[in-house]
């Protein structure tokens, strides 16, 4: 009897995933990469993701690049979707939740396209979404020994200020690697257009009464370019602030 026992509290599970070879393969969640000048990091990105997502099941969204991103992800095998400029990342993330709205998935996880985040914790935030939580945040140690210095200052801000405004304790407000439920998506109405969007998205759940939990990750930082302006991006964040007083 403890066995069958053990085995109804898996099934929920194991019923998300299908098996292909010796992986596991998730079922019902896309997986949504923004792209922004990515041809670098898009290949390798992709190889990795399908060893725990069928390719039909991810989409790039190539924000206006420059490069060859939309190419060689099509080369990949996997579905593009291209803004004709660059409209920043939250209209890129935006533009992925309409297509999993309008397909039918059941959640998606945002992933950013510069290898910072390790597909191999998709399937912790899957097993995660079955235990709690509406949306899960790929949680970074935080410390200064795998984190430059001015990243862990403004994260560590901005998800204390998150945490007040959502009433939810934030750990982790910058990361992009999360897990978002597709019913979530189709109740929160998102207006930010930048990087802004993501904690937009996290304060508007919260006071509609989703759960945020978290996940943890290892911490990965590239030397690649980053596309944050710091002083542009912290006056949207305070603007995002005070019209949430409002919201």
């Amino acid at each position: 009897m403890q066995g069958v026992g053990r085995s109804n509290r898996l099934a929920p599970i194991l019923n998300r995933f299908t098996v292909r070879g010796s992986q596991l393969m998730v079922k019902n969640l896309l997986v949504i990469i923004p792209a922004y000048n990515a041809a670098s990091t898009i290949s390798g990105l992709i190889e990795k993701l399908s060893l725990h997502v069928e390719k039909g099941n991810m989409v790039v969204v190539d924000d206006g690049s420059e490069d060859h991103t939309t190419d060689l992800a099509e080369k990949a095998g996997v579905l593009v979707l291209c803004h004709v400029k660059n409209l920043g990342k939250g209209e890129a993330l935006k533009t992925g939740f309409v297509y999993a709205i309008k397909k039918d998935y059941q959640a998606v996880i945002t992933i950013d396209a510069d290898l910072q985040h390790d597909p191999g914790f998709i399937p912790d935030f899957v097993a995660k979404s079955q235990e709690a939580g509406d949306v899960l945040i790929g949680t970074r140690e935080r410390n200064l020994r795998n984190m430059p210095l001015a990243r862990w200052f403004t994260n560590h801000l901005s998800s204390v200020i998150i945490s007040i405004f959502s009433g939810q304790s934030i750990r982790d407000s910058q990361s992009g690697y999360r897990w978002i439920s597709v019913k979530v998506l189709k109740r929160v109405k998102l207006a930010s257009e930048r990087y802004d969007l993501e904690p937009e998205l996290l304060i508007k759940s919260s006071r509609l009464g989703f759960r945020i939990k978290d996940v943890f990750i290892s911490t990965i930082y590239t030397q690649g370019k980053s596309y944050i302006n710091p002083l542009v991006d912290t006056g949207r964040f305070i603007r995002l602030m005070w019209r949430s007083l409002w919201w």
